[in-house]
């Protein structure tokens, strides 16, 4: 009768190797002095892998917002004219939601080191803008032709990258607890109230009245007839 053996643990692809080192050596060491050679070392790679995989150290601490922006830019192309504007952007930024939730415990701590190092707050706001710019250049497109709709794009663009911010950073400040989504369909409901599109003119329900009067009736009864009949209560006084 043969032993069962049971198989080695399967090592961590490169790429998350490279990432579990290096917060690993910012949690012992700090951001500052932890050097690329360092990660590598711990990591067990060679250097040329590194770069490979990283342009340079701070994109080591976000390693996945080029994949997730990729996502946001295809997710907004594949909409069609019949997808209300800023209701299509406040869906695709839910995309860069589910990025961070999909593993709070890394979120949290790379919220906490960005938070110490100012250039990686720095090197997130370059990211954020990124972000920003993919929603306003669609807008752009969708609100082409319109009055201020190039300024209309923008505010609104900015307003939902806002958004999601205030409703992401109040969840990751309570460690990843609570229930981001409702946060964040608070923040969303509010943009999409400010810069949603208005109704049409086809949309739009008007009230008419016809009204019936003598030949030769005084103006003042005729307006008078007409406020009666809209509910109005404030009568002119008569001549």
């Amino acid at each position: 009768m043969s032993e069962k053996t049971e198989a080695a643990p399967t090592k961590p692809p490169m790429r998350d190797a490279l990432i579990a080192a290096a917060f690993q050596l910012f949690t012992e060491r700090g951001y500052e002095q932890t050097t690329v050679d360092d990660i590598v070392t711990l990591a067990g790679v060679g250097r040329r892998s590194f770069f490979r995989y990283f342009p340079s150290k701070e994109d080591v601490v976000f390693p996945d917002h080029e994949g997730c922006l990729a996502d946001v830019t295809a997710f907004l192309a594949a909409g069609d004219d019949a997808d209300e504007p800023v209701q299509r952007v406040c869906d695709a930024v839910r995309l860069v939601l589910r990025m961070y939730t999909e593993n709070p415990a890394f979120s949290v701590q790379r919220y906490r080191l960005t938070k110490q190092v100012p250039g990686l707050r720095a090197y997130e706001l370059s990211v954020v803008w990124r972000y920003e710019r993919a929603f306003a250049e669609y807008l752009r497109g969708r609100l082409a032709g319109r009055r201020d709709g190039a300024l209309q794009a923008d505010v609104a663009a900015a307003a939902v990258a806002a958004a999601h911010n205030n409703a992401l950073r109040s969840w990751l400040r309570s460690d990843g607890e609570g229930d981001v989504g409702t946060e964040m369909d608070h923040a969303l409901g509010y943009v999409r109230s400010a810069f949603g599109a208005a109704p049409s003119d086809a949309e739009r329900t008007e009230d008419v009245v016809v009204l019936v009067s003598r030949r030769g009736a005084p103006l003042w009864r005729v307006v008078q007839e007409i406020e009666a009949t809209l509910g109005e209560d404030r009568s002119p006084a008569a001549p």
